[in-house]
This record gives C-alpha cells, structure tokens and sequence, in this order.
C-alpha cells in the first residue's frame, strides 16, 4: 500500500495538540508496573486509588483535559530536545514540561502534608507521564509536533506519525492489554535490576536514539510503497515493546521510590 507524505509543517509544539499512548499502551505500562512493584508500594497505591487498579487509573490524565482546570497540565505530556542537544541544554517550557512533571509529582507523593486527594492525583499523574515520557515523539524536536504534523496514509487512512505510535502500532498486534503484558512482561533480573536504576535523563536519550528508526517511513518512503504498515511494524515492534516494558519497569521503581 503507497505511503503518502502530504507536508510536514516546521512549527512549534502546541500544548494540547500531543496525545499519548492509546488507552491500551498505557495499561499496558500500569499492569507492567503492578507486577513489579514492592508489596508495601503495591499496598500504600492501592490506599490511594482504591479499587482502580495501576492500568485502569493510567488514563485518567488524558480525560481530564477537558477540565478547564487541568488545562494547565497540557504542556506536562512532552518535553522538545533538539538534535545533538541533552534536556539540560535546553530552555524550559515556564509551563513545566513531563520531566517536571514526574519530579513534581513524585515530591507531592514524599510530602507528609499532602493530602489523600492530592497524593491519588499525584500517583495518577505519575502513572501517566512516566509512560508519556517513553512514547519516542513525546521527546520531540520541536520541528513537527511530535509526529502530529508528519501525514501519512495507513491502511487507506490519512493519519499522523505521532498516532501511529500512539496507538496503531500497538493496535494492530490485536491484543488486550492483559493478553499484551503477558507477550512482553519477560525482562531478564539483569536487565530489570539496570533499567530501574536508570536516570530520566537515560530516559530522553533512549527516546531520541530511536528518531532514526521512527521517522524512516517519512525519508525513505520508497521502501514502504508495498505492504508499507507491514514492514513498518516488522522494523519497529521491538523496539515499541521494550519502551513499554522499559516504562513499566521504570514506573515501578520511581512508585516504590515515591511511596
């Protein structure tokens, strides 16, 4: 199937145009994070959410958006890194960005003095944008939304880069989010035990090292002029599914430190 490029417009990230995961990714990083929190984690989180589970509460920072309230939570989803450029380089959105958001919230969890309310947003918004941060086009460059403004044609859809990671690839493997924790919940101790310890900063890095591969159906779009979704999710599932099960992980020890 022809992979068509319409335009992709050079302009700034626009708080609010950015969505995350699909429903399904960020389950998937809330059940992957349950299994491997500590027990006393799991219980004080269970206090907070009652009887929400980790996957069912990762969501709730998307619907909140049509509060006016939480409009200010907008620019909390991403963070724009330039190339060759590290987080502490750039300038910071005055706004707050989702790597000040995971230190805000994780300091509002430490804090005795809050309340029970403000500790269950709190986890909430935790679960949420530490999946965000691990969704590659959430570390944006600054030159197309995240993805949002880069069309492209997926299985006779006009759509967006930044939906297809969101939610196509990932729907596409026809799983529910139990049956696709399962597939992916299989990270060696080795592996667990670094990817835990491992700063945001590393965090950002990872998402950027993996531009190349994400935007390849956009510069070399010849190679995708026959079964293009197809290869397109053969070249990237992988990689799709380590930065789940990396978030899951990842979300489980900052919980654990958090709480």
């Amino acid at each position: 199937m022809k992979i068509k490029l319409i335009t992709i417009l050079v302009i700034a990230l626009v708080p609010g145009a950015i969505h995350a995961w699909s429903q399904i990714g960020h389950r998937v990083v809330g059940q992957i994070a349950e299994n491997h929190l500590n027990k006393e984690s799991l219980k004080k989180a269970k206090k907070l959410l009652g009887h929400e589970s980790l996957a069912e509460a990762s969501s709730w920072a998307d619907f909140i958006k049509s509060e006016t309230k939480w409009k200010k939570a907008n620019p909390w989803h991403y963070v724009t890194i330039s190339e060759g450029k590290s987080y502490k380089d750039m300038k910071k959105n005055k706004d707050g960005d989702v790597v000040w958001a995971i230190n805000h919230y994780c300091k509002q969890l430490k804090n005795k003095k809050s309340s029970k309310k403000d500790k269950t947003e709190a986890l909430k918004f935790l679960i949420h944008f530490v999946g965000d941060v691990h969704q590659p086009l959430h570390v944006g460059t600054g030159h197309d939304r995240g993805g949002n403004e880069v069309k492209i044609e997926w299985f006779g859809e006009t759509t967006n880069l930044h939906r297809v990671w969101d939610d196509l690839l990932i729907k596409m493997q026809d799983y529910s989010y139990t049956e696709y924790t399962k597939w992916i919940d299989h990270a060696s101790k080795k592996d667990i035990k670094k990817w835990r310890a491992d700063t945001i900063e590393t965090w950002l890095q990872e998402a950027m090292a993996m531009r190349q591969d994400v935007y390849d159906i956009i510069k070399n779009k010849d190679k995708y002029k026959s079964h293009g979704e197809y290869k397109y999710n053969h070249k990237n599932i992988k990689n799709l599914n380590k930065s789940l099960l990396k978030a899951g992980l990842r979300l489980a020890a900052k919980i654990d430190e958090c709480l």
